[in-house]
């Protein structure tokens, strides 16, 4: 172990070597929380951004009218509640209170994976929902026009259209959360603030440890974004294309079976 006296650079090596295991455990559990928790929020998010996008008709009978205002107050109280309270504050409340209404004491990863999805369910229901907006309504009439259900137009031509359009504000969502995983440090869940702070506290070298702690945050969420971006440009398709039948194509030639070129 280098001395009181060792430079900054003698300790980075020393914990790279002694506790780099830990830290790449901890970078594991970083990713495993905030990847399930974007995929689970993004499925909340879907479910809470359709139901509140879809427009109300009291053609539907005045039970299911008077049902789904009901429902559409109840989501917008739960993203207003969970926009405007701090993720930290949610893990505390979800986590205690879970454990003294219930009597029911959940794993720490657990517990983490369900405070990080609601926490981005809420968030992605409103950008979902900006996103089926997004959608000219001309789509959707038009199946309508052909026969479809409303289920059916959302599902096979708004969605596609409306997922594409937010997917920047999607990855935006996951890089976040990478970061903001930190904050279930305060119910113990062993991610990577979580083994910093225990090996930064063991040495008392808190800028070293940190110093490597945000070497290693730079690298995922630099990773996460660049694979994102590359996913984006495969979504978009090729820059250049020619739509089949198109009378804007340029004549071109064409080489027959014998040699001779047709226009």
């Amino acid at each position: 172990m280098p001395n009181a006296q060792s430079g900054f650079f003698e300790w980075v090596l020393f914990f790279i070597k002694t506790q780099g295991s830990l830290f790449l455990r901890g970078a594991g559990v970083t990713l495993l929380i905030s990847l399930t928790g974007t995929i689970a929020g993004f499925i909340i998010g879907l479910a809470v951004g359709y139901v509140r996008a879809r427009p109300l008709q009291k053609e539907d009978g005045a039970g299911r009218y008077w049902l789904m205002k009901v429902v559409r107050a109840i989501l917008g109280a739960y993203i207003e509640i969970f926009r405007s309270t701090p993720m930290i504050v949610q893990a505390m409340v979800i986590f205690y209170g879970i454990s003294a209404v219930f009597h029911v004491t959940l794993p720490y990863l657990l517990a983490g994976f369900i405070i990080v999805s609601i926490n981005t369910g809420a968030y992605l229901s409103e950008i979902v929902r900006g996103g089926i907006q997004s959608v000219d309504p001309g789509q959707q009439e038009a199946a309508l026009a052909i026969g479809m259900t409303y289920g059916q137009s959302m599902l096979h031509v708004v969605l596609p259209q409306a997922i594409r359009n937010i997917l920047p504000a999607l990855g935006n969502e996951f890089v976040v959360n990478i970061k903001d995983t930190s904050v279930l440090n305060v119910i113990a869940v062993t991610e990577l603030f979580y083994v910093s702070k225990k090996a930064a506290g063991t040495y008392y070298k808190y800028f070293e440890v940190f110093f490597i702690t945000s070497c290693v945050y730079f690298v995922m969420t630099f990773t996460v974004t660049r694979i994102l971006r590359w996913l984006e440009k495969k979504m978009d398709g090729p820059e250049n294309y020619v739509i089949h039948g198109s009378q804007t194509v340029p004549d071109v030639e064409l080489i027959g079976k014998g040699g001779e070129k047709h226009a």
